[in-house]
C-alpha cells in the first residue's frame, strides 16, 4: 500500500501519526493553487521554519540555495507537468542562516482526466551522505593528482607527460603552431651520488626540479621527471628561438644554484646537458619519433663535453 495516497484523509490521527513518526519529512501540494496542503511537523526540527510558514511553492523556492534554485524549481515544474515522478538534491535554508543537503522525492497525483491534482512526497536530510561523497571525491582528486606526479620531486611524472605531450602534439598539428621540446639530463650523476649518497642526490633532484618550473614558468610550459635523472619540458606554440632562451634560462639557473658536485669531471659545481627540438607538426607525423630527436640531441650535449644546449 502506498503511504501517500491522496485519497486519504491527512486529517486521519493514525495516519499523521505515522507519517509523522518518521524522519522524512511528507508534504503535499494542490497543484492549482500552488499552496502547501500540509507538511510535517518535522521540519521545524531540521530547518528551523515553523511549520505554519510553510504556505506557497514560493516559500519552497525562496528557502533554496541560490545557487540550486533555478535548476531546482525548473526542474521540479517541467516534470510535475509532464506527469512524471522525480526526484532533486539541494541545498535548503536553514532560519538560523546555514544549509543543509535535501532530497526531494516527488509523486505526480493526477485526476482522472489525466491533468495534475497535487504533488506529494518527502524530503530526506542527506547532509551526511553529501559531507562523505564530499570527502570521498576530494580523496579521489588527491589519488589523481598522485597517480600524475613524480613522488620524490613534485613535478608531473612520465605518466603526465604522454597524457599532455599527445594533446598539445594534436593541437599543433591542427593549428599549424610550433612545438618546443626540452630534454636536459644532470650531469655526471652517478658520481655525485657515489660522492654524496643517494639521500642528497634525491635533494638534488628536487632542487634542479623547482629550478626548471621557475625558468619555464609560462602558462602552458610544462615540466615533467622523464625518469632517472632526466626532465623533460614542454613548450606549445613555441618558435625555436623562445625555446632556446628557454633553455638557456635552464642552463643558467642549474650552474647559478653553485650546488657542489666535486665528482664532476666538468665543473665543481652540478651542470645539465639540454637537447632541444622545435617542430610544427604535420598530420601523419609521429609524436615519438619527435621525443627521441629531442634524446638524441641532449646525448650530443653530452658528447660535445657536457653543460651545453644541442639545437641543430
Amino acid at each position: 500500500m502506498n503511504l501517500i495516497d491522496s485519497k486519504l484523509d491527512l486529517d486521519n490521527d493514525t495516519y499523521k501519526t505515522l507519517l509523522e513518526s518518521t524522519r522524512a519529512i511528507p508534504w503535499k501540494i494542490d497543484w492549482a493553487t500552488m499552496q502547501f496542503a500540509y507538511i510535517g511537523p518535522q521540519i521545524e526540527a531540521l530547518l528551523g521554519w515553523e511549520q505554519s510558514s510553510w504556505q506557497t511553492v514560493q516559500d519552497w523556492a525562496d528557502r533554496i540555495h541560490a545557487e540550486d534554485r533555478d535548476w531546482t524549481v525548473n526542474f521540479c515544474v517541467a516534470q510535475s507537468k509532464a506527469g512524471a515522478d522525480h526526484e532533486a538534491d539541494y541545498r535548503a535554508l536553514k532560519k538560523n542562516g546555514d544549509y543543509t543537503w535535501i532530497r526531494d522525492v516527488v509523486h505526480v497525483v493526477r485526476k482522472e482526466n489525466g491533468e495534475v491534482d497535487s504533488l506529494i512526497g518527502f524530503m530526506f536530510d542527506i547532509s551526511e551522505r553529501k559531507r562523505t561523497e564530499e570527502q570521498l571525491a576530494g580523496l579521489r582528486r588527491e589519488l589523481e593528482e598522485l597517480s600524475f606526479k613524480d613522488g620524490l620531486t613534485g613535478v608531473a611524472n612520465r605518466r603526465r607527460f604522454d597524457i599532455v605531450m599527445e594533446t598539445e602534439w594534436n593541437n599543433a598539428c591542427r593549428t599549424k603552431q610550433p612545438v618546443s621540446l626540452l630534454m636536459l639530463d644532470i650531469d655526471c650523476f652517478k658520481q655525485y651520488n657515489d660522492h654524496y649518497g643517494h639521500l642528497e642526490g634525491d635533494q638534488c633532484l628536487k632542487r634542479v626540479a623547482k629550478l626548471l618550473t621557475v625558468a619555464a614558468a609560462r602558462p602552458r610550459d610544462f615540466v615533467a621527471r622523464f625518469g632517472g635523472e632526466e626532465f623533460i619540458v614542454l613548450m606549445p606554440n613555441t618558435n625555436e628561438s623562445d625555446a632556446y632562451k628557454i633553455a638557456s634560462r635552464c642552463r643558467e639557473l642549474i650552474a647559478g644554484e653553485h650546488i657542489p658536485h666535486d665528482g664532476s669531471d666538468v665543473s665543481k659545481y652540478l651542470t645539465a646537458s639540454i637537447g632541444l627540438c622545435t617542430i610544427t607538426p604535420e598530420c601523419g607525423d609521429e609524436v615519438r619519433a619527435f621525443i627521441e630527436m629531442a634524446d638524441r640531441k641532449m646525448y650530443h650535449a653530452k658528447q660535445r663535453g657536457r653543460n651545453t644546449i644541442v639545437n641543430e
